[in-house]
């Protein structure tokens, strides 16, 4: 492959949090770090490493580069741009929440500078960095939260099972991925859980529900035969989650609810529902305003393809 054709993929964030400056004020900072090999200020970003989803990639550049603690959020935008080689480089954005932590110096980055928005957009030395910021921007980033749906892991074929189909469990691959999903839904701050009324359901979710020490609400609604009956039902028990404030609730479902749902769900707030082959084991991250849609992601799985 030539230069011009090789694609270099890397993946970032704008890390913000909520700064207080006196009593009843409140106001959102982004952070820059500062690059001595470059003598930039930028927004944290690094490559992408072999077989690595982009967004695992963005979470890992975060912590490695400022330190902090951090929650995934929704995501801003992608920006392409060419290298001295040639090669087109393109870097993956999210909005990412600090949650705890302090900046650690490393071999990266010698600084970190919190900054209002504005001020941050005047800041960075490039262009692509101020495209970010201006997305990032677009919505107040404290009025928004997640809820993300499963698909469940892999089960093996439906007529190859001798029993109940409601107690059809993993096979040794759904289970490596329900393994592999505990990692990917905690970056997006993971905690309450609900699992349509199937033992697969179920089962995806118990490594995360092991990990946080959570049961999994069960919700009778949102298998396929409930929604062939009553599709309403199904699509108001999420809304009903969606509305629900604090911390951020998963919910795994069948392939035959999710994208109904969802698009009836984008449509009705005139959200772009991504392209999705809605695998086993795929992940779709709502980006929300009380039950309103605000983005809707997709992540085809917890490997990278």
């Amino acid at each position: 492959m030539s230069s011009s054709q090789k694609v270099v993929w890397a993946a970032g964030g704008v890390l913000w949090r909520r700064a207080n400056d006196g009593p009843g004020d409140s106001r959102i900072e982004v952070a820059l770090v500062h690059r001595p090999r470059y003598d930039d200020w930028s927004l944290p970003k690094g490559k992408a490493e072999p077989d690595e989803l982009l967004v695992t990639t963005a979470a890992r550049e975060l912590v490695e580069e400022t330190g902090y603690q951090i929650r995934m959020g929704h995501r801003l935008v992608t920006v392409e741009y060419r290298l001295g080689s040639g090669a087109l480089k393109k870097v993956g954005y999210w909005s990412v929440a600090a949650t705890g932590g302090e900046f650690v110096a490393n071999h990266e980055c010698d600084a970190l500078r919190w900054l209002p928005v504005s001020d941050a957009i005047g800041s960075v030395s490039y262009a692509a960095d101020r495209k970010v910021l201006r997305v990032f921007a677009s919505h107040h980033v404290d009025e928004l939260h997640t809820m993300l749906l499963v698909r469940h892991a892999r089960a093996g074929r439906r007529t190859a099972f001798h029993g109940d189909d409601r107690d059809r469990p993993l096979d040794a691959e759904g289970r490596r991925q329900a393994a592999a999903l505990t990692d990917l839904l905690r970056l997006f701050g993971a905690h309450h859980l609900h699992a349509a009324d199937r033992l697969r359901c179920v089962q995806t979710l118990q490594p995360l529900a092991e990990a946080l020490r959570r049961p999994v609400g069960v919700e009778t609604a949102l298998t396929e035969e409930a929604y062939a009956v009553d599709p309403d039902a199904a699509y108001s028990r999420l809304l009903a989650l969606a509305g629900k404030k604090g911390a951020v609730r998963t919910i795994c479902s069948q392939g035959k609810v999710i994208p109904p749902v969802l698009s009836r769900w984008a449509e009705r707030d005139d959200v772009t529902l991504p392209a999705a082959r809605n695998r086993k084991g795929s992940v779709w991250v709502l980006t929300l305003r009380g039950e309103r849609l605000i983005a809707i992601d997709h992540i085809d799985g917890p490997f990278a393809d």
